[in-house]
């Protein structure tokens, strides 16, 4: 571990939080109990994740998207472990790329461990606060597994649909959001073997014609104030419900999602591709102590 100080930002998507650690050339050593410690709220920076900013071509993982993408965002969720992709977090690697003078407005591609997404960054007057336009991230396209599950808390049940949006999703409409309990942990469901490596569960409810809100328990995270993919899923799976299928229209459906942290619109084209759209901040910037990186994990 190196002893010079380690640049972070700190920044959210609808409240979606996220610790980023700028590191182009994949030097920088973070192993799941590093992240861990930088995520704790308590005695560490805080966030729902980790972004952990690399060149494509400097991490073996990305080296093969390098042609297509610059820039790798090296997922990590709250307990250490990583994760196929974030929506939120994408918006906030992109505003980063920005501030930083990396990219401009406009298109840009950003590689994930669930493949390419195209990002568009808005024009805007200023880069500071909520002055920054909205950011649209291409999210790729839904799959509906057949397996679907059944989701129980505090003695009531709920079927909820599973969707994959590179990572996995199960997707329960409810009365009313507490129903969902604290969702400190994850909610159980049955049968168990569909999702062998756990899934985000959203809760969900509707709000009007196009238009719902949700929690969301994340997967190695918890209940955060908002999840992109997830909002995806809720959107998708009730454009399924009411009966709304671009492929079969022609025409683009668009969703409206609430979250505890803020709003995104989700948008399916015909095609099948998924856009989502919503604010990104960086609210704070400054060094990590590397003992905090080096310490160990207390005993068992």
């Amino acid at each position: 571990m190196s002893t010079s100080q380690i640049a972070f930002l700190k920044g959210h998507g609808t409240e979606n939080d996220f610790v980023i650690v700028p590191d182009p050339d994949n030097a920088i050593d973070l192993p799941a109990s590093a992240v861990a410690r930088l995520c704790d709220r308590r005695a560490g920076i805080g966030g729902d994740g980790v972004l952990h900013v690399v060149r494509s071509a400097a991490h073996p993982e990305a080296r093969a998207m390098a042609g297509e993408a610059e820039w790798f965002m090296d997922y990590r969720n709250a307990d250490g472990s990583i994760a196929e992709m974030c929506g939120n977090g994408v918006r906030v690697f992109a505003r980063y790329l920005q501030r930083a003078g990396l990219v401009e407005e406009g298109d840009l591609a950003v590689a994930t461990r669930g493949g390419v997404k195209k990002v568009h960054l808005a024009k805007a007057e200023s880069l500071s606060g909520s002055a920054a336009g909205d950011i649209t991230v291409s999210m790729g396209r839904a799959q509906f597994p057949r397996e679907g599950v059944t989701v129980t808390v505090d003695g009531r049940s709920w079927p909820a649909r599973n969707v994959n949006m590179g990572n996995p999703h199960a997707v329960a409409f409810v009365e009313d959001l507490d129903h969902a309990g604290d969702l400190f942990r994850e909610p159980p469901y049955s049968p168990a073997s569909v999702y062998p490596d756990g899934v985000n569960v959203e809760f969900v409810v509707d709000r009007g014609e196009r238009h719902v809100a949700m929690r969301v328990h994340e997967r190695g995270s918890g209940e955060t104030r908002s999840c992109g993919t997830g909002a995806c899923a809720v959107a998708v799976a009730a454009a399924r419900r009411d009966g709304l299928d671009p492929s079969v229209t022609g025409a683009p459906v668009a969703y409206t999602v609430d979250l505890p942290g803020g709003r995104l619109v989700i948008t399916e084209h015909p095609d099948g591709e998924i856009e989502m759209t919503g604010p990104a901040v960086i609210v704070a910037e400054g060094h990590i102590d590397p003992a905090l990186l080096a310490q160990r994990p207390p005993l068992a």
